[in-house]
């Protein structure tokens, strides 16, 4: 889900903050011969972060947890206790549930709270964090404070998150116990409440841009520590409902293994100007452009090879931005413009080009493919991925509810789409930071990988046919977030990989928006004490991708898996 830009500004101002926590525990050792370079220019590694016993530290990955294929959790570890939080690229901030939280939702929660108490150390500052669009808003709320964080193996010392004691975020309605956002530092509003708070009376953006170092979100943190090997991480996303197939995993500081460069088409983020809800660039250096968001432009968008007429939705406030889209790990839909999502929904299903306040009903097995044109290649929604079941039951006819309308483009939120979970099912999509400080030197990009096999439409039929023959229940399951993860080690030999035994923590979900409305303001703040990252740009050029071959993409998505799943929604 997704915070507002603009407001993290305001919030930076005033004082106030939230930050987020845990991360996993047992780790396993991967093996990685030679590393993974990419084709971009990035900071040099100055020194390995952390020795493993048969080389430096490269990176870490972990399964992910998954309800309904609406929720998608990670297992971290923040101080001594180990809990699920959904995975969420649409937001910035780390937070978890804290014992003092007492509303209906937290209190209703089966995930094991964050006990303040222990190894929490208070910054002084808090957080309110909003989340969702017009129609999904959610909150959460609590003070900001620093923990020991791991996830995936990797480990940070002094990390700062929120312990939420007021929420109603859908993602403790769902057996998690937080978010774990992977965005940009220029949307973290942890970050600023806790730079609010060190640094009293400071101004401008400069303290906030280098503090990064010590005060932003995990994932950049890492980066900017060396700990891992490339500022990256790729994200797979299992299917549970419909086609049970797939592999959930998030990989840090690498490529996953088998995955050739030559094989992802990269496109460059959107960088946000101070007019349209961006950061305000810093005295050192005041030529650049920061990124808000995981956001890329969108060439065009088609329906079963149609290319479907442009919004024309007028924006809020700014002027009309080029088509882009948010790619929102948080986001359990496909939230588009209102008119071009009408069109959608009244093509393929007759009930609602009948009645547009009626259910987007169609046949199970009239398989539709939804294509996102990007870098000028094409990406599609798998068809299995595009309907859901309208009636337990009844596996003749489901539903399209997996594409729904969404606010227009407004100040610090500029995306026209907002590209969810069934998008994330059906690509992998690799998230490369760049250079955090010096956009310029090394600017932040995205890669695409589609994971739709040809004979999509045949494998929906299939599902379909078992699911009539099932009584009309179509396959599902549940996953749990496995508390198992795989350290990543240069020139580690295949045999020394070493599996720790999970303990995974359930999830169970329910239908609603589980991202932070992203925060409608940028944070502001400025002076780094002593970054691990220099505020000055390096000029190191990495060598060009190389990778091991081997295993095929297709092998990052196929792990069997069982259990029950309810049918509900995460916005």
């Amino acid at each position: 889900m997704y915070t507002s830009s603009w407001c993290a500004l305001a919030v930076l101002l005033a004082l106030d903050f939230v930050h987020a926590l845990p991360l996993p525990g047992a780790s396993t050792v991967k093996t990685r011969k030679g590393g993974v370079t990419l084709p971009f220019l990035r900071h040099s590694r100055r020194v390995a972060a952390r020795d493993g016993d048969d080389g430096d530290v490269l990176g870490g990955s972990v399964g992910l947890g998954d309800s309904a294929d609406l929720f998608y959790s990670v297992a971290v570890t923040v101080g001594n206790s180990t809990t699920a939080v959904n995975l969420d690229t649409g937001s910035s901030d780390l937070w978890v549930m804290s014992t003092k939280c007492r509303t209906k939702q937290c209190r209703q929660s089966r995930a094991q709270p964050y006990d303040p108490s222990k190894t929490f150390k208070s910054d002084g500052g808090s957080v309110n964090l909003q989340y969702g669009d017009s129609v999904t808003g959610t909150h959460a709320s609590g003070p900001v404070g620093r923990d020991t964080v791991t996830l995936a193996g990797l480990t940070l010392p002094n990390q700062t998150l929120a312990a939420i004691d007021d929420t109603d975020n859908s993602a403790i309605s769902n057996g998690g116990a937080g978010i774990l956002g992977l965005g940009f530092p220029a949307q973290s509003f942890v970050q600023a409440a806790a730079i609010n708070a060190d640094f009293p009376g400071n101004t401008g953006t400069d303290t906030f841009v280098e503090q990064t170092a010590n005060y932003g979100p995990l994932v950049p943190r890492l980066v900017m520590a060396d700990e891992i090997d490339d500022p990256l991480f790729a994200i797979t996303l299992q299917r549970d409902t419909i086609d049970v197939s797939g592999e959930g995993q998030i990989t840090i500081g690498q490529l996953p293994d088998g995955v050739d460069n030559s094989s992802i088409t990269w496109v460059p983020v959107r960088l946000y100007d101070p007019v349209d809800g961006g950061l305000n660039a810093p005295s050192f250096a005041p030529n650049e452009k920061y990124p808000l968001r995981w956001e890329v432009d969108i060439d065009a968008v088609f329906l079963d090879g149609k290319k479907l007429a442009e919004s024309t939705q007028q924006p809020d406030g700014v002027k009309q931005p080029s088509v882009s889209a948010l790619i929102d790990t948080g986001n359990s839909l496909i939230r588009g413009p209102t008119d071009v999502v009408d069109n959608i929904l009244k093509t393929v299903s007759p009930a609602f080009a009948a009645n547009s306040n009626a259910k987007p009903i169609l046949p199970c097995d009239d398989g539709h493919t939804l294509t996102f044109q990007i870098g000028g290649k094409l990406f599609p929604v798998d068809p299995r991925d595009f309907i859901s079941q309208a009636k337990t039951g009844d596996a003749q006819n489901c539903v399209a509810d997996n594409v729904v309308t969404t606010d227009p483009p407004a100040l610090g939120a500029l995306f026209t789409w907002n590209l969810g979970d069934p998008f994330l099912k059906s690509n992998m999509v690799v998230f490369y930071y760049g250079n955090l400080t010096h956009p310029s030197v090394d600017p932040p990009r995205m890669g695409f990988v589609s994971l739709v096999p040809q004979n999509a439409d045949a494998l929906l039929d299939d599902a379909v046919e078992d699911a009539q023959n099932a009584g009309g229940v179509f396959e599902s399951k549940l996953d749990s977030a496995p508390t198992s993860s795989s350290l990543i080690i240069e020139g580690a030999d295949e045999s020394s990989t070493s599996k720790a035994a999970a303990k995974p923590t359930s999830t169970a979900a329910t239908r609603g928006s589980s991202s932070p409305s992203s925060p409608t303001t940028v944070p502001s703040s400025g002076i780094v004490a002593a970054p691990a990252q220099s505020s000055t740009p390096s000029q190191t050029p990495s060598s060009a991708l190389a990778l091991t071959p081997g295993a095929a993409v297709w092998r990052l998505l196929s792990i069997p898996t069982l259990a029950f799943l309810l049918s509900l929604c995460i916005l």
